[in-house]
């Protein structure tokens, strides 16, 4: 496989072995979430058993399993199109997103074998996983904003659950310099700072834009899902990539 094989590519420290995890994790969460359309289309049932593939340099791959038996790397789900038509979509996408999490770790813990992990060296790489949300999770809108009151709003609508830095656009916010307003800057990273981006999963930082999507109530970067500011000042309803490409159970 491209990028995927240990032949070419062997992390050797916890650090190496964690970026390689996270890599592959964004691939995959790539593919079920902002990528989800072409990710579809791929899983045809008539299809041979295909397995989801992430590589370290965040491309993923619809792919037929390693012909080598063992395999240099451990195999993720095998057959995942079989089920596509015959479930919900969420659901298959649910289903797709628990086995891509069990093979990375399968993948991170056979690295750590393989280079002689001891056992804390691999309580602190399981350590740095952990903090991350699943590919399930993820998926399925687990990591959302805890809904707090935050001490400059006292509306305790639903929608100002989701007001970080303006009441004036719950669905979306941006960061204040800090030169201009440091103590809120500082109550809101405090906050919201393990609020994580539901495509690439990094956390939420007060310089960057974030929009919500209105139906799951996931947050994303602006750039990781292609909206500017300036567009999010006209939309009255955000539906996330994944939200707006879900269809009706088929009949």
């Amino acid at each position: 496989m491209d990028g995927g094989s240990a032949g070419h590519y062997n992390p050797r420290t916890v650090e190496e072995v964690f970026r390689d995890f996270k890599g592959r994790r964004a691939a995959m969460i790539k593919a079920l979430t902002t990528d989800v359309e072409d990710f579809y289309q791929q899983c045809h049932p008539e299809k041979e058993n295909l397995c989801l593939y992430g590589f370290p340099n965040e491309r993923w791959e619809v792919n037929l399993p390693a012909e080598e038996v063992p395999p240099e790397l451990p195999e993720p789900a095998l057959g995942i199109n079989f089920a596509r038509d015959g479930m919900q979509e969420k659901d298959w996408l649910s289903l797709v997103a628990v086995h891509s999490d069990a093979w990375l770790l399968s993948v991170a813990f056979y690295f750590g074998a393989r280079f002689g992990f001891d056992k804390v060296e691999r309580k602190r790489l399981f350590g740095m996983i952990n903090d991350l949300p699943t590919i399930f999770e993820v998926v399925n809108g687990k990591n959302k904003v805890r809904t707090t009151e935050t001490n400059h709003s006292n509306n305790k609508s639903k929608s100002n659950t989701k007001v970080r830095v303006s009441d004036s656009h719950p669905k979306y916010l941006k960061g204040q310099p800090k030169d201009e307003d440091d103590e809120l800057d500082e109550e809101d990273e405090e906050e919201h700072g393990d609020t994580l981006c539901g495509a690439c999963g990094d956390n939420y930082a007060s310089d960057e834009f974030w929009i919500c999507c209105d139906i799951c109530e996931t947050w994303f970067h602006g750039k990781c899902v292609k909206i500017t500011p300036a567009r999010a000042e006209h939309i009255k309803q955000y539906k996330c990539p994944s939200c707006s490409n879900k269809r009706p159970r088929p009949s």
